[in-house]
């Protein structure tokens, strides 16, 4: 049985996301820019590594969380956007750094993957509710994040090698470019995916879902 506080938590998280959904273009942009900055902030958490010139930055959090705050197109919007403003000069890419060769430096590729990762996380959120699951969305992230995230990432850094004269192999790019990675990837991921199914609806509030999956599930 529910109590009123429940009730009242699952009637505020599904006003919110409606409001979200019917608002205005402005609105949804404002939303967009706010979700950049806060990705901006949390690249400003950033522990260096030794042996590669990736960092660990706590923005991957903030781009996970875009896709299912804004929904579909905007969660890749806000970071488009960050991307964007980043480029011509706001330094609030990983240490304090801005301007156009930061897509040319051995992180670049990265910022291509926060824009596809939030548009994947953002279209399965609003287009099937079951997805708003903890275990739906734990799988959707797991590959938002080593697919969709780490092969522009790894691209990008095989990239930046060979220009500065190295010759890659795909141990090297993994050694650096992935697996010093990973346990921060997977707790974030988990963390991730436990805030969405606390904070989406479970039910439609006006998006375009599939209508059978829709009539189908309900979970709170």
């Amino acid at each position: 049985m529910q109590t009123p506080m429940v009730n009242s938590y699952f009637e505020k998280r599904y006003n919110f996301f409606k409001w979200r959904h019917d608002s205005s273009f402005v609105n949804k942009t404002v939303l967009a820019l706010i979700m950049a900055c806060i990705t901006g902030i949390s690249a400003q958490i950033i522990i260096p590594l030794p042996w590669t010139p990736v960092p660990v930055t706590g923005q991957t959090f903030a781009v996970l969380m875009a896709g299912i705050i804004l929904g579909r197109y905007w969660g890749g919007i806000s970071q488009a956007l960050y991307v964007a403003i980043g480029l011509i000069g706001v330094p609030w890419f990983a240490g304090m750094s801005g301007g156009f060769d930061a897509i040319l430096c051995a992180s670049g590729g990265y910022l291509i993957g926060f824009i596809i990762m939030s548009l994947f996380l953002g279209h399965f959120t609003d287009k099937y509710i079951r997805a708003r699951s903890f275990t739906s969305m734990l799988g959707l992230m797991f590959i938002a994040n080593f697919i969709m995230l780490y092969v522009p990432g790894v691209i990008g850094l095989s990239l930046w090698m060979t220009a500065n004269g190295a010759q890659p192999t795909l141990w090297s790019l993994l050694a650096m470019g992935v697996l010093p990675f990973v346990i921060g990837d997977i707790m974030k991921i988990g963390g991730a995916a436990a805030l969405t199914k606390a904070i989406t609806p479970k039910e439609a509030f006006g998006e375009e879902v599939d209508v059978k999956e829709a009539a189908n599930w309900r979970i709170f």
